[in-house]
Order: structure tokens, then sequence, then C-alpha cells
């Protein structure tokens, strides 16, 4: 979606935006490059840059943001297929893997909580440091429940495009 937006806005837009944007970062990369991109801007400005070199480098963007969606696309598609094949089988443990995957997840969350819980009413000269700790954990934890959003998302989307077994018993 982004380089779709890119390519009818062009080049000029984006590099007034990306120059805005990290002129707010104080670092000595985002300097350089903020003034990498003022060059630029300058250039095209004052006509270094001509306008079929810009026209040229639009069309650039415009086929490099339909191979992104055609790459997006095809990922979706073999998301997609994987769970079809998911729901579609006829093995137990691969039809349950989403929601044991949900209710371990709710678990081990859940023990977690109740640790730190303890530690801060029980032990509370320790809290500070357990509390600190629990920050290495955030990779962790985003990982794990973004799988468990996704597993969550797919379900629903699941059981909207499946009709319940009752109304499916009810029609023959």
């Amino acid at each position: 979606m982004l380089e779709s937006i890119l390519a009818r806005i062009g080049l000029p837009i984006l590099i007034t935006f990306v120059s805005e944007s990290l002129k707010q970062i104080d670092t000595p990369v985002t300097k350089g490059a903020v003034k990498a991109l003022e060059e630029v801007d300058n250039a095209l400005k004052s006509g270094k840059i001509s306008s079929e070199n810009l026209a040229e480098s639009n069309r650039h963007i415009e086929a490099l943001s339909l191979m992104k969606s055609e790459e997006y696309k095809e990922s979706v598609k073999q998301i997609n297929e994987s769970l079809r094949a998911e729901i579609a089988s006829q093995d137990k443990y691969v039809r349950r893997m989403r929601p044991t995957f949900g209710y371990l997840m709710a678990l081990t969350w859940a023990a977690q909580m109740l640790g730190i819980a303890y530690i801060i009413i029980f032990d509370t000269t320790r809290a500070v440091s357990v509390i600190a700790s629990m920050s290495s954990l955030s990779a962790i934890w985003g990982i794990g429940l973004s799988v468990l959003g996704i597993y969550v998302y797919k379900r629903s989307e699941d059981k909207k495009s499946t009709p319940p077994p009752e109304t499916i018993f009810w029609r023959n």
C-alpha cells in the first residue's frame, strides 16, 4: 500500500517527508541522510535532475510497488493454503493445534503474572529487579501473542465463511 502511494506522489514529496521526519532524530547518521536528501531536493528544484529522470524514477517506484504487491499476495496465498490444509486435516492434533497453543499461552502468561504478583506481595525487596527483568521477555511474548492473534483472527474468518454444523444438518 505504501508503495502505491509513493508511486503516485513521486520522489520529490517522498524526499520532503523523509527529510522532515529524519530531522527529528538527532544522530550523525540521520544528519548525514538529511543533508544528502536536501542536496537531492535542491538538484530537483534547480533542474540538475531532468524531468525525464524524475519520471523514470517514478516509473521505477511503480514497478517496485507492483513487485511488492505480488510478493505480498503470494505470501498471503501460501498462508491461506496452509491454514486450509490444517482445517481440512483429519489429524486431530493438527486441527487442535491453534486452541492448544492459545491455552498454553494463556496458562504461561497467567503463571508468569501470578509469580510476579507473589513477588510484589511477599518479597518486595526483589520486586523491582523481577519486574525490570520482565522487559527481557517482551520480544518472546510479542512473537507468541502475535502468532496467537493471527490464529484467533483466522479462526474468526473460518467461522464467518463456514456455516455452523447445525445449519448444514437442517438443510439436508
